[in-house]
């Protein structure tokens, strides 16, 4: 890893975060009108995302009206709430009173119509655009004139949720990512017709709730998924080449990030990822092998409590996946290998969201990376890292990759233009 230790100061890297957290609260010609108020809040969904998401909002002293179709659903979102204000409790980090004094702020209802009197209404759903419409489209003729009408999607097109609703200038993305109640950022995104002061007040939300906004364009994975997609699909095809999973996940873990990405995938459940999918995967395999990740004890690893043990079972899986696709197996060798075709392709990508306007700056990029996925903080975002290292570099390592591995590690016009110019600076 010898270009990335001698790219980046830890003591400069964290300058740069906190000079980057800042300039995240500033956007470019937002002229706002009358600050718009968010006192109540309503979430539409139990599961996941939304019980996390009612967590910190209640922690944050908002009242809550949490929405569910089903009492089974509602009854184990409210668990959920109970069950993590009580942890808090037990580890020290809230105290009685306060945790009595957020779980009375919530309520909750099995009718939407208990969200007319929100000033802002959070959808939390699973990734149906069908269904996000539906509901948009019910909230429409429900919340009161001047709230907000918030999706908590993903990567769906918030355009076209708006467009389900007479008031697309009241709507926009609010993507929190999971834990809600722990992870600190909260990408905002802007539709095409997201009126300034609803930005404005979307932004001081955050801020009340103690995430930090990060302003996103509409695209497929807004900033953070969409960056690091590329090294999602690189982990995937090493591995289909024979690299070795943990061998993949300990050189991001000696890098520095929390945990690598086949340990990331188990923690967030692979049946969740590969909802939707169709195509041949090794994901989809383990799913119907019965394999779902850490909930189940077993996924990309076998796990003793958690602790994550390499599989001969997966192992075989992989194989077998490789074969029946075609690939020819040869294991990417070597820390810096490795991790050069993990992340010089997140480089490419984040040029690729600046240049389209998804992003404002690169500092958006960076902070979404670090606090949505754990990029390591002394290391510095991909772009920063990228500045240091030298885009002269860069550009050149992508294609040596693009000579060895195709057309998909072509580095980007916008990176190649950036070249000489320290446009990843900040």
């Amino acid at each position: 890893m010898s270009d990335i230790l001698s790219s980046v100061s830890p003591s400069s890297a964290q300058e740069a975060f906190a000079r980057a957290e800042r300039a995240a609260a500033h956007i470019p010609g937002l002229t706002a009108g009358p600050e718009r108020e968010i006192a109540s809040v309503a979430v539409v969904g139990a599961g996941t995302m939304g019980s996390g998401i009612a967590i910190a909002l209640l922690q944050s002293g908002l009242p809550v009206t949490l929405i569910e179709t089903a009492q089974p659903a509602l009854e184990r979102g409210t668990g959920t709430i109970r069950a993590a204000l009580e942890r808090m409790v037990a580890r020290g980090r809230l105290s009685r009173a306060a945790a009595e004094g957020a779980f009375g702020r919530l309520d909750t209802s099995l009718d939407m119509a208990a969200a007319g009197d929100a000033d802002l209404v959070i959808e939390a759903v699973y990734e149906s655009m069908e269904l996000k419409q539906a509901i948009f489209a019910r909230l429409d003729g429900i919340a009161r004139t001047g709230a907000i009408l918030a999706s908590n999607t993903s990567f769906l097109d918030i355009d076209e949720i708006a467009a389900a609703t007479n008031r697309p200038e009241a709507v926009l993305g609010l993507h929190f990512f999971s834990p809600a109640n722990v992870m600190r950022l909260l990408e905002i995104v802007r539709g095409r017709r997201t009126a300034p002061e609803v930005l404005a007040a979307a932004l001081a939300f955050a801020r009340r709730i103690g995430k930090v906004g990060v302003v996103s364009g509409v695209c497929d994975g807004f900033i953070a998924n969409r960056l690091m997609r590329p090294r999602a699909l690189q982990a995937d095809a090493m591995a289909l080449e024979g690299t070795p999973i943990a061998e993949t996940d300990r050189v991001l873990t000696d890098y520095g990030f929390p945990m690598g990405h086949f340990q990331m995938m188990d923690l967030a459940g692979l049946d969740i990822v590969t909802r939707g999918r169709t195509d041949r995967t090794v994901m989809g395999d383990l799913v119907a092998a019965g394999r779902l990740g850490q909930k189940s004890g077993a996924g990309y690893y076998d796990y003793d409590g958690r602790r994550a043990v390499p599989s001969q079972a997966v192992d075989a899986t992989i194989a077998a996946v490789a074969r029946d696709l075609g690939v020819d197996r040869r294991p990417t060798a070597g820390d810096d290998a490795i991790l050069d075709r993990l992340l010089l392709p997140v480089v490419n990508e984040g040029a690729r969201i600046i240049a389209e306007g998804v992003a404002l700056r690169a500092s958006d990029v960076d902070l979404a990376a670090i606090l949505g996925y754990g990029w390591p903080l002394d290391r510095g975002g991909p772009l920063f890292w990228a500045d240091g290292m030298g885009l002269a570099t860069v550009v050149e390592k992508l294609r040596g990759l693009e000579e060895r591995l195709g057309a998909q590690f072509a580095p980007c016009e916008a990176l190649v233009q950036a070249v000489g110019t320290r446009a990843f600076a900040y």
